[in-house]
């Protein structure tokens, strides 16, 4: 790697650390950042104004900011709170069993449906549960971020990385279910065993509260059950929209756009009041870290890693295929998977004109950009929404919290992927 390039990874894993820290404000940490790796670019002729503009993802930016809002119309509601009693109330108390019915719906829901709108519909209702039995929402949060990364690489249409490969290596659909979707169960079961093992104190108190949740009529928590079925009529089209978004060429962000307007001009609330549940901070800290992976990507640092695998494959294809699956996952933990995965589809179709059998390529970096995602709470946009509602909460999730039970899952998911692609190479290369 060049000069430049090892400096903005300083610069990027410095923001890391100061983050993980805690000492001074995440936001104000990510905005200093930012900042530094865009004067360092202009100097250093990389990177300028318009590059650090257009590396905010707005997509991103804008269904957070339809979370947010479409959750403040619901919980005026009170439909919400309705739900959660509801559910709590079928649970008995006991957390465990909430927690893997919860995980295991997640984990299914995503195999179809992006991870992004499976985290939106079932995020504010698992909130609303915790708040009923006054438990720490943490564990639940958590599990929903992590099961649907997961359970996302499983399909075709799971996760974006795998829609990218799928074109890009004229894979189908019943081909990422024979080859994932049976890793994907294994990696499943382990995730709910690290999970339960990992959050075994918060998971084995019972709730206190059980006793007079019980005796609660939900009906009676329903505020203005007219407006919430308008809301629930608008927020059903917009997940059937999200399912076809794709084929409809519509951005995510531009779905919610279409939701969140409806929804205002049939509901009418007041815009102020709305308005005013938006958390500023969170969208500006993801701003921030935006900019400063768009400063790391344009170096060229993916592409010095993509050379480096190219030189290898001709060696030994079975390494090559190990290397890749945990480079692309140490990359998608700190920087969106989709570029990565965009910089390596090149990369291994020049491997193909050079004669080599590249199928088991696809499926590492599948796996590699599906798993690592675990790592962060920036490394899907599925755990940027989880930590945007676990601020709602009193029990924010921090980046050092997400580094206990993230970034073991996250290798966990991937030694099962290298053992499971090692033992069976032969069917992963056919």
């Amino acid at each position: 790697m060049t000069w430049i390039q090892i400096a903005s990874l300083v610069i990027f894993f410095a923001t890391f650390v100061a983050i993980f820290m805690e000492r001074v404000h995440r936001t104000i940490v990510a905005i200093a950042a930012a900042l530094v790796m865009l004067i360092f670019g202009m100097v250093n002729g990389f990177y300028d104004q318009e590059l650090a503009f257009k590396s905010v993802d707005f997509n991103t930016i804008l269904l957070l900011m339809w979370m947010m809002l479409t959750v403040a119309i619901l919980e005026h509601t009170g439909y919400l709170d309705y739900l959660a009693i509801r559910m709590a109330q079928r649970s008995k108390g006991r957390q465990w069993p909430l927690l893997v019915v919860l995980g295991t719906t997640t984990t299914l829901v995503s195999t179809l449906l992006d991870n992004v709108t499976t985290i939106v519909v079932v995020g504010p209702v698992t909130v609303s549960i915790c708040r009923a039995l006054q438990v720490n929402p943490i564990p639940y949060l958590l599990a929903l971020a992590l099961l649907s990364d997961t359970g996302g690489v499983a399909t075709l249409i799971g996760d974006p990385p795998n829609v990218i490969i799928g074109s890009a290596a004229g894979l189908s659909f019943n081909d990422f279910l024979t080859h994932m979707a049976p890793l994907v169960f294994v990696a499943w079961m382990v995730v709910l065993f690290m999970l339960k093992f990992i959050f075994r104190k918060e998971l084995a108190v019972k709730s206190e509260h059980i006793d007079s949740l019980m005796e609660i009529d939900p009906k009676e928590r329903l505020k203005d059950w007219p407006t919430a079925r308008k809301i629930l009529i608008v927020f059903g089209g917009v997940t059937i929209l999200f399912f076809f978004h794709s084929l409809l060429h519509l951005e995510a962000s531009t779905v919610a756009f279409i939701g969140f307007a409806v929804a205002l001009a049939w509901v009418r609330p007041d815009p102020d009041e709305i308005l005013k549940k938006i958390d500023w901070s969170v969208l500006l800290f993801f701003s921030a870290l935006f900019v400063l992976v768009g400063g790391v990507e344009k170096t060229g640092a993916l592409e010095a890693i993509g050379e480096h695998l190219t030189s290898m494959a001709t060696t030994n294809m079975l390494l090559t295929c190990i290397v890749l699956l945990w480079s692309a996952a140490f990359v998608s933990a700190i920087v969106d998977n989709i570029p990565f995965t965009i910089a390596m589809v090149p990369i291994i179709k020049h491997l193909e004109t050079q004669g080599l059998h590249v199928e088991p390529l696809w499926w590492a970096l599948a796996l590699g950009a599906g798993f690592g995602g675990n790592g962060t709470p920036i490394g899907s946009t599925a755990n940027v929404v989880i930590v945007s509602l676990s601020e709602k909460t009193a029990h924010p999730i921090t980046f050092k919290i997400w580094f206990r039970s993230g970034l073991p899952v996250a290798v966990a998911c991937c030694l099962v992927g290298s053992i499971i692609m090692a033992l069976f190479f032969p069917w992963y290369s056919n």
